[in-house]
């Protein structure tokens, strides 16, 4: 049961990684119908310029925090103002490309900027542990869940209660309607793709401790689309059910199933769940009459 409960913890910090990426799947999804597979490397890219105003710059984590989130949010802003607006009513297909395509380009440019070497990611609370019941509690981790918890409470409430928010619920649902009533739909779309490179940045900046911060790291974007699939394409919540999910499946899978499953079991659960729900957990079946 100790070993249970520690797979559970563990799994619980990596999954609350992949909501955050997933959770930004889905908002760029809803308000765009828009894939984004370059996701996983704006976590990269957040988690280096972290590590350089920290390393290099030689600021304080929180304050390099504040600065990597927003850089990350600028430049995803105009990411979306600049390229991305530029494709909105082409084929998916070459959406999908387009994003692909980023996501090699961000990777080859992370290389030719901070090298292939990966860089250790220096955070306040990377050595702590506490010990619950029998249970090894890395500091780090107790800061993965209580960032994302944190987040996600400060995400609910400013779409919940702001104009702002309540304008990008409007345009998420009906982009004409929205523009009708004065809503600024391509400002808005802009502002969306901030948040969402924000959110990356965030969850980079906070798997870093746990592992070297280089290229790799965007591999992290794949697991978070199974968990996207996992909870329903479009679904806030089932972005953080779904990841939280994969994490803990990798987590007992590993320890319990032949070597190597850890590595494949997000993407087996995806064709699971292509299989027998492909609306996912949370999501609900599209019909259209004809």
């Amino acid at each position: 049961m100790t070993e249970l409960s520690q797979l559970i913890v563990y799994g619980l910090a990596t999954g609350c990684i992949y909501s955050l990426i997933a959770l930004g799947f889905v908002l760029i999804y809803k308000a765009t119908e828009m894939v984004n597979f370059a996701q996983g490397d704006l976590l990269m890219l957040g988690a280096f310029v972290a590590v350089t105003f920290i390393l290099t710059l030689g600021l304080s984590y929180w304050l390099a925090f504040i600065l990597a989130v927003i850089v990350m949010a600028a430049f995803s802003y105009g990411l979306d103002a600049v390229v991305l607006r530029r494709v909105i009513g082409q084929p998916q297909f070459s959406v999908v490309m387009l994003t692909i395509g980023l996501g090699f380009i961000f990777r080859a440019g992370a290389t030719m900027i901070w090298g292939t070497e990966p860089y250790n990611f220096p955070a306040p609370f990377s050595s702590g542990v506490s010990v619950v019941g029998g249970v090894v509690i890395s500091h780090v981790a107790i800061s993965i869940v209580v960032g994302t918890v944190v987040l996600c409470s400060i995400l609910w409430a400013f779409f919940r209660f702001s104009k702002l928010g309540v304008a990008m619920q409007a345009a998420s649902q009906n982009q004409l309607a929205a523009y009708y009533m004065g809503v600024p739909v391509k400002r808005i779309f802009s502002l969306i793709w901030a948040i969402s490179g924000g959110v990356a940045a965030v969850a980079g900046i906070l798997i870093a401790p746990l592992t070297l911060v280089d290229n790799t790291m965007s591999m992290l974007g794949l697991k978070a689309f199974a968990a996207a699939v996992l909870g329903g394409f479009g679904s806030i919540p089932g972005a953080l059910v779904g990841g939280i999910l994969i994490g803990m499946i990798e987590q007992v899978s590993g320890a319990y199933f032949i070597d190597g499953s850890k590595d494949i079991a997000a993407y087996a659960t995806l064709l699971l769940v292509l299989l027998l729900r492909p609306q996912g957990l949370f999501g609900a079946v599209g019909r259209k009459k004809v």
